[in-house]
């Protein structure tokens, strides 16, 4: 709101709150920018609009007039279908008891600006931008005396994760998630998007209420003078979404956000917020009505497709790993198709664009496969390349033609592979795109709309046992699962300890898990696993026995004894084995499994 008023000529000098009754037009004019952005609810101008603030500029009687006039200010902006949030700000005075203002003074200045707002009709309550834990307590304290209304509670830290009174950010808020007028509680202010991503992975550990986070679009800057935010409206997109994949449920910004900033941040958020979040689909049955229609039953699993009917009767499962062509020739990979037909694989494993590379469609590749050569396909779909809209149709699409098995990943970046200044989309991560596809096969689409019939698609996922943050990757496939993951297909494992300390973690929200093999070619290719493929950790002990292998042929044959090792250990403990063909080398995959001619 400073940011804005500021913008639009007020004087800093200028009590900003007082514009709510000297100037309405101009207060009305930004909250109408928000409004029309996307917001789901604006902040009334009343950050200072309490009597210790306003006795600066002579207006301390003013109290209930500023506040008033502030409510219907923004009311007349939102119109229907915008909240109205009745903003509180801190004192601006210490509590010690020895200084100009008591608790107990506080405590009723509090209540006078939080009785005007709920008087006027606010929908809830944010109260924002407090440093001192024990200052927001007292507000909590104060406003949880008023008739029941919802209070956001929110503190600023610094990129230090700590209060400027050194108390760490977990600490300070979970001292205020305990209170019972605490509807909600957040961080706002003080840093930008990244610094308050630090913060908001320690909130979410203390406390199961929703989460807000509204960060300063960046860092000031003087420029020609002025005080300029240079955080891009995309950059805090971005952001926002990284802000939901942590838990935040209240996401929106604070100085420096302007209009841009939110509409961009309202279309990231929102795309994945319904990709996530649909259970039920509105349903238009008329002008005026509108009636709650139940997803469709989806198709079991054993039914959906061979590869889906082994799994579903904990049969073990074999598959093999083969990459699409990078050009349009497609002999080769048909026919190395053929082979694993004729060795009793299950289905062959189609990657999207691995390591960021651009081959062939993997979509073509599969069905190119399914027709010519009567091998099912487990279709990798990458959340990296498409937009919302693209990965829909196209999982659609998918399904019209065929296709049934599919395994959903999030993807490499673009920096990672062959075209490192490629523009990345991400709209989705396989956690929000898992459950689009869990809709699809209910009947619903991403904007609720009914079609018919459902798809009937094998939901797949990506698990990494070694992740660098485990605990993480533990999270992301509770999540995977509650999204309606029915199986998983785990990174190139080296080392059975790693797989087991993994599936004993994941037993309480277990699905089968196929255990990716990738079996070596060389010591270099033992090298290049261990150093340049992400999320694969290669022991020293394998390292070292690959450095034995002094021929082409030896390293193969290496590889392959390494990988038969590992399937014995493992066999039992996971559904089956997704062996990748080193350089499109089918009969050494075949040869892992048991199975080469």
């Amino acid at each position: 709101m400073g940011t804005m008023l500021y913008q639009h000529g007020v004087f800093l000098n200028r009590c900003f709150d007082e514009l709510n009754v000297a100037e309405p037009r101009i207060v009305q004019q930004v909250h109408a920018g928000y409004v029309e952005a996307g917001a789901d609810f604006v902040e009334t101008n009343t950050f200072g609009a309490n009597r210790v603030k306003l006795s600066q500029y002579g207006l301390a009687d003013e109290v209930e007039r500023i506040n008033l006039a502030g409510v219907r200010v923004a009311r007349a902006a939102a119109g229907q279908g915008v909240l109205v949030a009745g903003a509180i700000g801190p004192l601006g005075c210490e509590l010690t008891g020895y200084g100009p203002i008591t608790r107990e003074q506080a405590g009723q200045v509090f209540r006078q600006q939080a009785s005007a707002l709920v008087e006027a009709g606010v929908d809830f309550l944010i109260l924002e931008t407090f440093s001192n834990t024990d200052e927001l307590l007292v507000a909590l304290e104060a406003v949880g005396t008023l008739a029941d209304v919802a209070v956001v509670a929110q503190m600023t830290v610094n990129d230090r994760n700590e209060t400027v009174y050194g108390e760490r950010v977990d600490q300070a808020l979970g001292r205020i998630a305990q209170h019972e007028a605490a509807t909600a509680v957040g961080l706002n202010c003080a840093v930008g998007p990244s610094g308050m991503l630090s913060s908001l992975e320690l909130v979410r550990t203390i406390t199961h209420k929703p989460i807000s986070v509204q960060p300063n679009a960046g860092m000031p800057r003087s420029v020609e003078g002025r005080q300029l935010y240079m955080c891009t409206p995309e950059y805090m997109a971005e952001y926002a979404k990284r802000f939901y994949e942590k838990g935040a449920r209240i996401i929106g910004g604070c100085c420096g956000t302007t209009p841009d900033h939110i509409r961009e941040i309202a279309r990231a958020v929102r795309s994945v917020d319904r990709a996530v979040g649909r259970t039920m689909v509105s349903v238009a049955v008329g002008p005026d009505r509108v009636t709650e229609a139940a997803p469709a039953q989806a198709t079991p699993l054993k039914e959906k497709s061979r590869f889906g009917a082994k799994l579903a009767a904990g049969e073990e499962v074999a598959t093999v790993e083969v990459t699409p062509p990078r050009g349009v020739d497609m002999t080769k990979i048909i026919e190395k198709a053929r082979q694993c037909v004729a060795a009793g694989v299950d289905a062959i494993n189609i990657p999207d664009g691995p390591r960021a590379s651009s081959r062939l469609s993997p979509m073509v590749t599969a069905v190119r496969i399914q027709q010519e050569a009567g091998m099912e396909t487990i279709l990798h779909f990458c959340c990296r390349d498409r937009n919302l809209i693209g990965m829909q149709s196209d999982i659609l699409g998918a399904s019209a033609i065929g296709l049934r098995n599919l395994l959903i990943i999030t993807g490499d970046p673009p920096k990672l592979g062959d075209y490192p200044n490629a523009t990345a989309v991400f709209d989705m991560d396989s956690v929000a795109l898992t459950n689009v596809v869990r809709n699809l096969n209910q009947g619903l689409d991403i904007g609720g709309n009914r079609i018919d019939p459902p798809t009937t698609l094998t939901i797949g996922v990506g698990a990494n046992p070694v992740a660098a943050d485990w605990d993480r990757e533990v999270e992301r496939f509770r999540r995977k699962v509650e999204a309606g993951a029915e199986y998983a297909i785990t990174q190139p494992v080296f080392d059975a300890d790693s797989l087991f300390r993994f599936l004993d973690a994941t037993d309480g929200f277990r699905i089968p898990v196929v255990a990716g093999i990738w079996p070596f070619t060389s010591f270099k290719n033992a090298e290049f696993m261990a150093n340049e493929v992400p999320g694969v950790v290669v022991p020293k002990a394998l390292l070292d026995r690959m450095s034995a292998a002094t021929t082409k042929e030896q390293g193969v044959a290496l590889g392959v004894q390494i990988a038969r090792e590992l399937l014995a250990k493992i066999r039992g403990r996971v559904a089956g084995f997704a062996v990748s063909a080193p350089f499109g080398n089918v009969q050494t995959a075949l040869a892992v499994l048991g199975k080469a001619g």
